[in-house]
């Protein structure tokens, strides 16, 4: 997953999921609060009146003070015998409420048991508010009551307990018929117990709140970290690796974000890097079997140069015709040794890709009879049969640097010379024409090359005889040095071989075709 489609979603999972989850929270909270505000006060909470915290303290009482208006129509003097009032106010506790009762102006029960002289100032006087069973005034400032207020006017008449001494004892007293007491009936509510409630409610929303988006963040931050640490944590671990040398080892990262893209970079290069210190190596090990290969191959015609050289200042090159012959050896290994200080020139130029090339429209006919003339000279003095065959139409030219194509041919013929392990020995040029190409075979008669070594004696310093001896040296190069001097003729080249008969190889050269 990109890196940025992880950062969207994580938005969207940071915004997404804590509303959701605040949302569960909220219906659940509500659903306790209202369970609960039900089961101490007794009604029932709905969507409208749990917004109004008014109304719903009035409901409360509801029920009560609905009783109380009864008894003020049936029997008002009920609301000055104290065990009634006491009945009601435990019921009136039990809601967070209390009964106050005022009369004529003067408290006459106080059911909460605490001093409530700032209370009594502030409740309404006789006839000046009405409240519904369901409504009632609120007392603010720092009092925060809900009070429903019932008027009663009780007559005077009979014998009535009143409440006179501090230790609740009673007096009788006759009043007459025709008076009346003006009593207020007080429901008084604490809206502290509410506010405290929803106080807590609140509180409880804003904990959840919290929770929820830490516990979002935690899992976003923990989904980011392990997408962006893993990879990056393997990484570092590879890039010590790399810092050590170590390229045996896989940076196997999955996903398809930047970093996990990264990572396959990284171990792309890990890859080309092991090849190349491979290659390093497998040059390291090359140039020193070159050495040895030069140093071995230079000490064989120096030593044979030498010797011949002590033989004619010791005289024993004392007929003209061991000198002619002694000096004739000299020269041939002259001619050895500067061949192979050619080759070490020439592998120099390869791996530099600087091999001086002098392309030009060359005569096939005319080229490959002069390259047999010089070959064939060369071949009898060493005793060996060579023959050539020409079946190219005159005229027909190729584009090619006659001193480099001269330099294949040589190759090919000195490999060839050098594994000869017959008696009669020879050597065979060939010249056909195959279309757009022109096609060079020459061919031995040598030990051959078994078929499992053919695709690999172009390879740069590979030898099919692995023993070092004087007659089989070599450098190892000659043919690597062919196929290079082929391929960037635009031809190819290859072998064909049978064990104990002879070695063919073929190499193709493209013609020139006129523009025209």
């Amino acid at each position: 997953m990109k890196l940025k489609t992880r950062l969207v979603i994580a938005f969207l999972v940071i915004i997404l999921v804590p509303f959701l989850l605040f949302s569960v929270v909220f219906w659940g909270f509500t659903r306790f609060q209202r369970h609960a505000i039900e089961q101490n006060y007794g009604v029932s909470v709905s969507v409208e009146n749990i917004s109004d915290s008014m109304r719903l303290i009035g409901q409360t009482t509801q029920g009560i003070f609905e009783d109380l208006t009864r008894q003020s129509d049936s029997d008002p003097r009920q609301f000055l015998q104290e065990s009634y009032l006491e009945l009601i106010n435990e019921k009136l506790l039990e809601k967070h409420s209390y009964l106050l009762v005022r009369k004529d102006g003067e408290l006459f029960y106080n059911g909460s048991g605490e001093d409530i002289d700032r209370l009594l100032e502030a409740l309404p006087k006789f006839r000046c508010f009405s409240s519904t069973p369901d409504g009632g005034s609120y007392i603010g400032r720092d009092i925060r009551v809900f009070v429903k207020q019932l008027d009663v006017e009780v007559p005077r008449t009979g014998t009535e307990a009143v409440p006179e001494e501090a230790d609740g004892s009673t007096k009788s007293s006759t009043m007459s018929k025709e008076e009346s007491s003006e009593l207020s009936v007080f429901i008084v509510s604490s809206v502290s117990e509410i506010i405290a409630q929803n106080g807590r409610l609140v509180l409880d929303l804003l904990i959840s709140i919290v929770v929820i988006l830490i516990f979002a963040a935690f899992l976003m931050i923990v989904w980011i970290y392990t997408g962006v640490h893993t990879p990056l944590q393997k990484l570092s671990e590879a890039t010590h690796r790399i810092k050590e040398e170590d390229f045996d080892f896989e940076l196997d990262v999955k996903g398809k974000d930047e970093i996990s893209e990264l990572c396959r970079d990284f171990d792309e290069m890990r890859q080309r890097l092991k090849d190349l210190d491979e290659e390093k190596k497998a040059f390291d090990r090359q140039s020193k079997e070159l050495i040895s290969n030069i140093s071995h191959d230079l000490k064989t015609p120096i030593t044979a140069v030498k010797g011949y050289v002590e033989g004619i200042m010791d005289g024993v090159a004392d007929t003209p015709e061991k000198m002619d012959r002694y000096i004739r050896t000299i020269y041939i290994k002259a001619n050895d040794m500067d061949r192979l200080i050619n080759e070490l020139t020439f592998y120099s130029k390869i791996d530099t890709n600087k091999i001086p090339y002098n392309f030009n429209r060359i005569d096939v006919a005319e080229y490959f009879d002069d390259c047999a003339e010089e070959v064939g000279l060369e071949m009898r003095e060493r005793s060996i049969v060579f023959s050539y065959i020409n079946t190219v139409e005159p005229g027909t030219l190729i584009i090619a640097d006659a001193e480099q194509l001269k330099r294949v041919i040589n190759n090919i013929i000195g490999n060839s010379v050098k594994y000869m392990d017959k008696d009669k020995k020879y050597v065979q040029l060939r010249v056909m024409d195959v279309g757009d190409f022109v096609q060079v075979e020459l061919e031995d008669n040598g030990k051959g090359i078994p078929n499992q070594e053919l695709v690999s004696i172009f390879d740069r310093f590979y030898r099919t005889d692995q023993s070092r001896n004087s007659a089989q040296g070599g450098s190892g190069i000659g043919l690597s040095i062919v196929k290079k001097i082929v391929e960037d003729h635009g031809g190819r080249i290859w072998a064909t071989s049978k064990v104990g008969e002879g070695t063919v190889m073929h190499f193709v050269v493209r013609k020139y075709v006129s523009a025209v």
